[in-house]
């Protein structure tokens, strides 16, 4: 019989390092999937109005941190079980010669050119952009009349200073 990990989700909200580790190490794939979550480039970010979003295997990324900080590279696989990242080009030599590629963490990743193959990917990256859309409608409004309610205060105070300035004279 098969034994199965328990894992529970309240261990997220702990404040002890022992059980944020242990979240980690026995959360489901489905939980897993998250932890993959990579920062997007600026011109996606103002694109899909997202920060950050899960890697896949086909995307083009730019390593940030570590030895290969700087180097591009699409990803060539995705390890859910090991929360790593493996790209084309980043390899290391074995003792023997042969090249293997590097495992990176996706949160020392950023992703530059997104794959969307998928039509769910699509969909998820599009979800929230509409409600956001109505979101900045409704307060450029409200920045807009903040903004005039200033200006008009900033006129008042420059009459009201020059008029004092004049009386001085």
């Amino acid at each position: 019989m098969i034994k199965m990990k328990f894992w529970s989700k309240h261990w997220k909200s702990s404040k002890k390092p022992r059980k944020q580790r242990k979240y980690v190490y026995h959360a489901p794939l489905h939980i897993r999937h998250k932890f993959l979550s990579t920062h997007l480039s600026k011109d996606l970010r103002d694109k899909y109005k997202k920060r950050s979003f899960p890697v896949r295997k086909g995307d083009e990324v730019q390593v940030m941190r570590g030895k290969f900080k700087k180097k591009t590279g699409k990803i060539s696989r995705v390890d859910m079980n090991k929360t790593k990242v493996y790209i084309d080009g980043i390899t290391r030599k074995k003792v023997d010669g042969t090249e293997v590629q590097v495992p990176i963490r996706p949160s020392n990743l950023k992703i530059i050119n997104l794959s969307l193959e998928d039509k769910k990917r699509i969909k998820a990256l599009t979800r929230n952009v509409k409600k956001e859309e109505k979101n900045v409608k409704t307060s450029e409004k409200v920045v807009s009349s903040k903004v005039l309610e200033d200006a008009n205060k900033s006129k008042k105070m420059d009459s009201v200073t020059k008029t004092r300035s004049s009386q001085e004279v």
